[in-house]
């Protein structure tokens, strides 16, 4: 009976790391076709009906071409790190909660946490292990941005934590059955997206790829596969961060068609800002992050844990 439990487990995980990969393929084509819009241009149109094959093509395209590794590099790394990169990307997806057999486990926001500050280290060691000026001053722009919005990150975490008093995500479901939390801490929640755009580097925070300054950032030296897996992981990401918005403060409700509604919404609010805003100031955004929300969010912080010390004194 275990046994069939764990393949029962094991099966699960496999086809929610299947549709997350089909997510990702679909949300490229997305992107491409709403940036087209945007910009008053058709997207991808040829590849399948109105370019539905676009994706698959593409990756058929990445995979099939011609793997290129610099001389001087630092091979067993540099092969190693975008395969890592991706398996951290697809690793935070396992504490998506589901009510049936799967691993809805109680410390699952803690493993949020750890799991996302490891893709700091994959990130560095790929523009490090490339021997390039250029990959490496991209790795260490986004190791210094992705370290200061963890920072944030975490403090407007620990106040939804306060919150439900629960590290456990189903939790946040419970708890805005009746009320969303974006109606009791819209400032959070602003706070929340905008440090989600800095942490999976895209615009207007994508100094990573300043294209002027840097041709491409921590990925410049790749080509193929190893390509193919940094974007992939960077698109399972932001599908990532899109269903922690809907979990946290827009009542998620995982029985429900609209909670994919609302997931592909805040991923469509990803495309539209890179479509809408030019790219910031480096030093500006270090200025958001540690004299913006980091103040505000512990004082949010020391407000909820105020507020839940008074409901306790009031109960006892």
């Amino acid at each position: 009976m275990v046994v069939k439990d764990y393949l029962m487990v094991f099966v699960s995980m496999l086809v929610l790391i299947v549709g997350v990969l089909i997510g990702v393929a679909f949300l490229t084509l997305l992107e491409r076709k709403v940036l087209g819009y945007i910009q008053i241009r058709k997207g991808p149109n040829k590849v399948g009906f109105m370019g539905l094959l676009q994706p698959f093509g593409d990756a058929i395209k990445l995979f099939t071409k011609e793997q290129t590794f610099p001389m001087f590099s630092n091979f067993s790394i540099y092969y190693l790190s975008p395969i890592m990169n991706f398996l951290v990307a697809l690793m935070l997806w396992m504490m998506m909660p589901f009510l049936t057999v799967f691993l809805n486990f109680n410390l699952s926001l803690l493993f949020f946490l750890s799991v996302s500050s490891l893709g700091v280290y994959t990130v560095m060691l790929a523009g490090w292990s490339s021997n390039s000026s250029y990959a490496l001053l991209g790795s260490l722009r986004s190791i210094a941005q992705t370290i200061s919005y963890e920072v944030s990150l975490s403090l407007i975490l620990m106040s939804f934590i306060f919150l439900i008093l629960s590290v456990n995500l189903i939790d946040l479901m419970i708890f805005q059955i009746n009320c969303w939390f974006i109606y009791l801490c819209l400032p959070l929640c602003f706070m929340w997206i905008i440090s989600a755009l800095a942490e999976t580097n895209r615009t207007p925070f994508d100094f990573a790829e300043g294209e002027s300054e840097l041709v491409s950032g921590f990925n410049v030296e790749y080509s193929s596969g190893s390509f193919a897996l940094i974007f992939l992981a960077e698109y399972a990401s932001i599908l990532f961060m899109s269903m922690m918005c809907v979990m946290m403060f827009l009542g998620a409700d995982l029985n429900s068609f609209i909670f994919f509604i609302k997931l592909v919404l805040i991923s469509f609010f990803w495309i539209w800002v890179r479509g809408t805003l030019p790219r910031f100031r480096y030093d500006k955004l270090m200025y958001l992050a540690w004299k913006s929300f980091l103040p505000c969010s512990l004082n949010y912080l020391i407000y909820f844990f105020c507020f839940k010390v008074l409901v306790f004194v009031f109960l006892m």
